[in-house]
């Protein structure tokens, strides 16, 4: 590949440095968070400068943990899936569902079917998943009429500024997520897990650490049991990676939450989240959690060919609800395991 169309003249080296190719900037400067990069040069090849250049790509999403590509010729769902290609080791299937997905081509999948009128909170994409994806990557092809933006959050700021006392107790305890299945509510356990067969799914929580509890008229209780903080594999930085405020009731909007709980009781809902020997966790720490949350969080809105990458384990992401049709694509890469990040 050609970081730039092919021409008669004559071949002669030619020494390009960074600052000739694109220029760097922050979303938000103060905090230096997201890096944005955006080509400096008409015709360059988006490809062939993510390939050619991946060793300082990784550098720098070690360092910000989130790079937004900004102005690049990236339009048709085939770019993004030679971005991915060129960029980690391949795109990802999605695997231990809790959101729902629909698959566009090959491993790239919608970032989410949830109702457009409904806030998605801050997350990292299968922290839950004993093996999960350590690279995230959204693609705009088309930003919503109004909202929709996908906010962003530093989980190494989030860690060190939790009060000490709390994160050492999720330290010690890690927490637990109970999903429950087929009373009509969230995904049905088919779907979650890709499969019909109850025995494929007793293998899989086996082989993942997931306790499962069949119930009446194929109704299915699963627990789970995950640390709260990781270390970074390759730059040893302690995160805050984990789905626990995410998926406990407390968070939901005020409305779905008062439906949900008008229909079922709490160990029935579709998702919750305890401390790791199961005591509930409390609404004071959700609070400050949730509010640590939103004040570091980056939000912008999406413009048509945006792409951004995020380290999923130093960047949360979320998604704000919209007016209008919206179309953006994800795909995960970089399998990780939690054996091998845990504290």
């Amino acid at each position: 590949m050609s970081l730039f169309p092919l021409a008669s003249s004559p071949r002669r080296a030619v020494r390009i440095s960074q600052e000739d190719l694109v220029r760097l900037s922050y979303l938000e400067p103060e905090r230096r968070y997201p890096l944005v990069i955006e080509p400096n040069i008409a015709d360059l090849n988006p490809l062939s400068y993510v390939s050619s250049n991946r060793p300082f790509l990784e550098e720098q999403l070690l360092l910000h943990g989130a790079i937004l590509f900004r102005g690049f010729a990236l339009q048709a769902l085939g770019d993004f899936q030679q971005f991915i290609a060129a960029a980690t080791s391949g795109a990802l299937p999605y695997t231990e569902r809790s959101s729902p997905r629909s698959q566009v081509e090959g491993n790239i999948y919608t970032s989410t079917d949830y109702p457009p009128d409904q806030p998605i909170f801050l997350h990292n994409e299968q922290s839950y998943n004993l093996v999960f994806p350590r690279k995230i990557m959204f693609f705009c092809t088309l930003p919503a009429e109004r909202g929709g933006a996908t906010p962003i959050a530093d989980c190494r700021r989030i860690y060190e500024r939790i009060p000490v006392a709390i994160r050492e107790k999720f330290e010690r305890l890690g927490y637990m997520y109970v999903r429950n299945f087929g009373d009509g509510f969230g995904l049905p356990w088919q779907e979650a897990f890709q499969t019909a067969d109850r025995g494929a799914v007793e293998r899989y929580c086996a082989e993942n650490r997931i306790e499962v509890e069949w119930r009446g008229g194929g109704r299915l209780r699963t627990r789970q049991v995950r640390p709260a903080v990781a270390r970074h594999p390759v730059n040893g930085q302690m995160t805050w990676f984990n789905h626990l405020t995410f998926f406990h009731v407390s968070t939901l909007t005020p409305k779905v939450r008062d439906a949900l709980l008008a229909e079922l009781k709490e160990e029935e809902l579709p998702n919750n989240t305890y401390y790791g020997d199961g005591s509930p966790i409390e609404l004071e720490t959700l609070e400050t959690l949730r509010g640590l949350y939103h004040e570091e969080t980056v939000s912008f809105p999406w413009r048509q060919g945006d792409l951004l990458m995020l380290d999923n384990m130093l960047s949360a992401h979320a998604r704000e609800p919209f007016v209008g049709a919206r179309k953006v694509v994800v795909g995960m890469a970089d399998l990780t395991r939690w054996d091998d990040v845990r504290v």
